[in-house]
């Protein structure tokens, strides 16, 4: 059984034949894992040191950002399923409604993690806490939203 075959109680839907909306990648995003089994479910505060690779155009667009703590990093988990509906997870081995899940299976695969932000060179953001595989699309950065905003 490979990682896309159902499991028992899955069930999945026919995509429609085109998308509603466009989107702008504006980065990569550097991690040490190159495969799901090795990447973590949930990122930790403790994990390694990952690296947000923003493209050139963006340069301007961090201005400001390294005098946050915490940012929302926002990305394209872009090798999952988008047709289950119903899911049964390893962890529990329950079938449930794809919405009441944070499996990155989803018709629309957006990740969002609050980290930790350690530096900003250049081009380069350097957080902990993610929990993504090398190579993922960068789709935002924004900074933690404080009480008074």
């Amino acid at each position: 059984m490979s990682d896309d075959d159902p499991r028992p109680g899955e069930i999945a839907v026919e995509l429609p034949a085109q998308t509603d909306a466009g989107l702008y990648f504006i980065g990569t995003i550097h991690t040490p894992w190159k495969t799901r089994q090795e990447c973590p479910k949930r990122g930790s505060a403790d994990g390694p040191v990952c690296t947000i690779s923003v493209d050139a155009r963006w340069r301007a667009a961090l201005t400001g950002i390294g005098e946050h703590k915490r940012i929302q990093v926002l990305y394209w988990m872009s090798r999952a399923r988008r047709d289950l509906v119903l899911q049964t997870p390893y962890r529990t081995m329950q079938t449930t409604g794809t919405f009441a899940l944070r499996s990155p299976v989803r018709p629309n695969p957006i990740a969002s993690s609050m980290v930790e932000l350690v530096a900003v060179d250049g081009l380069n953001v350097q957080v902990r806490g993610l929990d993504c595989l090398d190579g993922t699309p960068l789709i935002d950065l924004k900074p933690e939203r404080a009480v008074h905003d």
